[in-house]
C-alpha cells in the first residue's frame, strides 16, 4: 500500500515537471533542455480526425462517387467502360479535365490574377492524348464527341441569349454594336488574309478560319469584368457592362459567319447559291426562334409548380433539338439562330424571374465545360503535326490579334473614353476560349465523316490554331484584365451604381 502511494506521487511529480530532452553538443558533452508544457500540449493536439472531415472527406466522397458511376456504367455496357472503349475515354477525359481545372484553381501567385480553370481542362485533354502509354487506351466515338460538343455549343448560346440585357443594349447600343461587330469582322478578314499567304489556305478555308479566331470568350471576359465591377473600376462609364453585353453579340456573329463558311467549303456549286441558302437559314432560324420564344413566354403558366425547372427543361430540349436537328438535315445555321432568338425573347417576358433559369443552365454548363475543353485538347496530337505547323499558326494568330487590338482601339474613338480606357478595352477584347473550343473541331469532323479526306490537312490546321488561340490568349487576357484594370480604369463607389442582374448571372 505504501509502495503504491509512493509510485502515484512519483507519477504526479513527473507529470508536473517539464520534459527533459538530451542533446549532444559538438564536443561530445550531453546537455539537458526542458520542453515547456504548452509546447507538448500543442504537439499532442495535432491529429487527423477519424472519420476524416473537411477537404479530405470531400476528396474521398467524390472519388467514391466517380468509382460508383464507373461501376454502374460497367453494369450497363460492359467493355465500353474498359480501357479502349468510348465510355472509358469520356470518363478519363472528364475526370482528368475536372482535376486539371481544380489544380489551376489551387495555383495562386501573389499579386497575379487567378488563371481561368478552362486552361487546366484543355491541358489535361492534351496530356492524355500525347502520352504514348495512355493515349492508346483513349478511344472516343466521333459521333458521340460531335454531339456532345454541339450540345455544349447550345448551352453557350442559351446563356448568351438569356444574358443579353435589353436595358444595357438600349443604353449602350451604339458603342455595343460597334464593339461586337467591328473587331470580329476585322479580325476574321485579317486572319483570312494572313492564313492565305502564310499558311497557304484557299480563300474559302481562310475565311472559315477567320471566323473561328474572331470570337471573344465570355468565359474569360465576364468573370474578369464582374470582379472589376464589384470593386468599382470603370463602372461610372459602364465599361464592364459594355464588355459583358458585347461579348454575347460577338459570339453570335462569329458562329453565324462560321456556319455560312462551312456550307460553302464542304459543298460544291455556285458560291452565290450558298450565300442565298445561308440567308434563307438566317430567316428560318429567326422565325422559328420567335415562334418558340413566344410559346415559352406563356407555357408553362406561372400558377404551375416548379416553373423555373420546366422553363429550363423546355428551353434546353427545344434548343438542343434545333441545333442537332439542323445539323442532321444539313442546314447548320438554323439551330444556332433559333436558340439565340428563342432565349432572348423568352427572357424579356420573365424579367427578374429568369435568374433561376439561368442558374439551372449555368449548373449544367459546369458538367459540359470539362468535357468540351478536355475533348478539344485530346484532338491535338503533336506527332501528327507538320514540323512547321505550330510556327505558322502562331504567326497567323499573332498578326490577327495585333490587327484586332488596333482596330478595337480605333473603334472606341469618339465614344467618350480616354486613352487609358481605350487601351484597356482593346486588350480586354482579346481572350478566346469557348467558341474556339466548339468550332475548331467541327471542320475536322466534317472532313472525316463526309468523305472529304483531301481536306483533312486544312481542317487539322484549323483545329491546331483554335487550340493555340485558347492556350495563348485565355491566360494572357485574364492576366492583362486583372493587372491593368485597377491601373487604367477610374474607381467609383459601386454602391452608387446599379449592377446588371443579367450580367451577374453569367458568372454563376
Amino acid at each position: 500500500m505504501i509502495a503504491s502511494e509512493s509510485s502515484n506521487e512519483n507519477l504526479e511529480e513527473n507529470i508536473d515537471k517539464p520534459q527533459i530532452l538530451q542533446e549532444h553538443s559538438e564536443n561530445g558533452q550531453v546537455t539537458e533542455t526542458a520542453q515547456p508544457i504548452e509546447e507538448r500540449e500543442v504537439l499532442t493536439s495535432i491529429h487527423i480526425p477519424c472519420p476524416p472531415v473537411g477537404t479530405l472527406n470531400e476528396v474521398i466522397t467524390n472519388g467514391v462517387i466517380f468509382l460508383m458511376i464507373w461501376c454502374v456504367m460497367w453494369s450497363f455496357s460492359g467493355s465500353e467502360v474498359l480501357p479502349g472503349g468510348s465510355l472509358f475515354g469520356f470518363l478519363a477525359i472528364f475526370y482528368c479535365a475536372i482535376l486539371g481545372g481544380k489544380l489551376l484553381e489551387v495555383i495562386k501567385i501573389p499579386s497575379v490574377p487567378q488563371l481561368p480553370p478552362l486552361l487546366g481542362m484543355l491541358l489535361a485533354g492534351f496530356t492524355l492524348r500525347n502520352i504514348p502509354f495512355i493515349s492508346q487506351y483513349i478511344s472516343i466515338n466521333s459521333t458521340w464527341s460531335s454531339n456532345l460538343r454541339n450540345t455544349a455549343l447550345t448551352i453557350i448560346l442559351i446563356r448568351a441569349g438569356l444574358g443579353l440585357d435589353p436595358q444595357a443594349l438600349k443604353h449602350l447600343k451604339n458603342v455595343c454594336f460597334r464593339l461586337s461587330i467591328g473587331p470580329c469582322i476585322i479580325e476574321a478578314c485579317a486572319a483570312a488574309i494572313f492564313s492565305h499567304f502564310i499558311m497557304k489556305f484557299p480563300w474559302k478555308w481562310a475565311f472559315l478560319l477567320g471566323f473561328v479566331v474572331g470570337a471573344v470568350s465570355p468565359a474569360v471576359v465576364v468573370p474578369s469584368m464582374l470582379f472589376l465591377q464589384d470593386n468599382g473600376y470603370g463602372i461610372e462609364k459602364g465599361i464592364p457592362t459594355l464588355l459583358i453585353a458585347a461579348s454575347s453579340l460577338d459570339d453570335i456573329l462569329a458562329i453565324t459567319g462560321f456556319n455560312a463558311c462551312m456550307s460553302i467549303v464542304f459543298t460544291s456549286g455556285n458560291i452565290f447559291h450558298h450565300l442565298l441558302l445561308s440567308l434563307m437559314e438566317v430567316f428560318v432560324g429567326v422565325v422559328l426562334g420567335a415562334l418558340l420564344g413566344f410559346f415559352i413566354q406563356y407555357f408553362p403558366s406561372k400558377d404551375q409548380a416548379s416553373v423555373p425547372w420546366k422553363r429550363a427543361c423546355l428551353i434546353l430540349l427545344m434548343c438542343v433539338s434545333a441545333v442537332l436537328g439542323s445539323h442532321r438535315v444539313g442546314l447548320h445555321g438554323i439551330g444556332g439562330l433559333c436558340t439565340l432568338v428563342l432565349t432572348f425573347l423568352s427572357g424579356i417576358s420573365w424579367s427578374r424571374e429568369k435568374i433561376r433559369v439561368q442558374k439551372i443552365i449555368a449548373s449544367l454548363w459546369n458538367v459540359f465545360q470539362p468535357l468540351l475543353f478536355g475533348l478539344v485538347g485530346s484532338e491535338v496530337s503533336v506527332s501528327s503535326l507538320p514540323s512547321n505547323a505550330i510556327g505558322v499558326c502562331v504567326a497567323t494568330l499573332s498578326l490577327a490579334l495585333l490587327v484586332r487590338i488596333f482596330a478595337t482601339f480605333l473603334l472606341m474613338c469618339f465614344t467618350g473614353f480616354n486613352v487609358k480606357e481605350k487601351i484597356f478595352i482593346a486588350l480586354a477584347w482579346m481572350p478566346k476560349a469557348t467558341v474556339q473550343a466548339v468550332l475548331g473541331p467541327l471542320a475536322l469532323e466534317t472532313a472525316r465523316n463526309g468523305g472529304h479526306r483531301h481536306l483533312e490537312g486544312y481542317a487539322q490546321n484549323v483545329m491546331t490554331l483554335a487550340f493555340l488561340a485558347i492556350l495563348i490568349t485565355a491566360p494572357n487576357g485574364a492576366l492583362l484584365i486583372g493587372i491593368l484594370g485597377p491601373k487604367m480604369l477610374a474607381r467609383s463607389d459601386p454602391k452608387h451604381y446599379k449592377m446588371s442582374v443579367d450580367a451577374v448571372l453569367l458568372h454563376h
